[in-house]
């Protein structure tokens, strides 16, 4: 399957020094058709926090999900680090990023050397803004309308390729993101809905007495 995050290498817009304090929902939809006639789908949300040097994500799972623990003595707890809460932050100009379970009240940190095994870049940029803000600048302006006032669509289209953001340049963010080739043959969509009101009960500054854990811990 072609990678979701396609558009994060290519995407450019330019985005100002401050940016906004934002709840987010997040929708992810992806579709291939393989060469062999098969249609595949994919969709899954993910809540956000964003805040100064703070993001917290994490995924909408179905009320019928449960997570599983190894509560038996001496098994093997295995980390699923898609069903836990994401932290990523910036500190010193420095970003790091760890994984919370709030069954078991631990805080996992995550050295960069295995950043690759728990689907982070290590950019806090991408982190924060859901794409790669330096480079969005070079991604020229659109013709497409948009119906959200002070939102502007921007696109490129590269030997049958196609990135399209429809950029938010009051909030500092992108409210649609869009990839795929002409020949449909594949296709990713990012759809970012800005929630009312801000949470003020913020979820890392109540880890006082969680234990700390290293990504080892979890290792075979």
């Amino acid at each position: 399957m072609k990678n979701l995050f396609l558009f994060a290498a290519t995407l450019s817009v330019a985005v100002c020094a401050s940016a906004t304090d934002l709840d987010l929902k997040i929708a992810y939809y992806s579709k291939v058709i393989t060469p062999e006639g098969v249609t595949r789908e994919a969709r899954y949300e993910d809540t956000m926090l964003r805040r100064a040097g703070h993001v917290w994500t994490m995924r909408v799972l179905p009320a019928h999900a449960a997570e599983h623990h190894d509560d038996q003595p001496g098994a093997h707890k295995h980390f699923n680090h898609v069903v836990l809460a994401r932290h990523v932050v910036q500190e010193g100009g420095k970003t790091r990023i760890e994984f919370i379970d709030a069954h078991d009240k631990d805080v996992v940190a995550i050295p960069p050397s295995e950043y690759g095994n728990v689907s982070f870049d290590g950019s806090w940029d991408h982190a924060y803004y859901l794409l790669d803000s330096k480079r969005l600048k070079t991604m020229p302006l659109s013709s497409r309308p948009s119906a959200v006032a002070g939102a502007r669509w921007r696109e490129r289209e590269d030997k049958g390729l196609f990135e399209r953001v429809l950029w938010d340049d009051q909030r500092q963010i992108p409210l649609a993101i869009e990839s795929g080739d002409k020949a449909g043959t594949f296709v990713n969509r990012v759809d970012i809905s800005v929630q009312p009101g801000l949470t003020r009960d913020l979820p890392w500054q109540k880890l006082k007495g969680y234990s700390q854990k290293e990504f080892a811990d979890f290792l075979d």
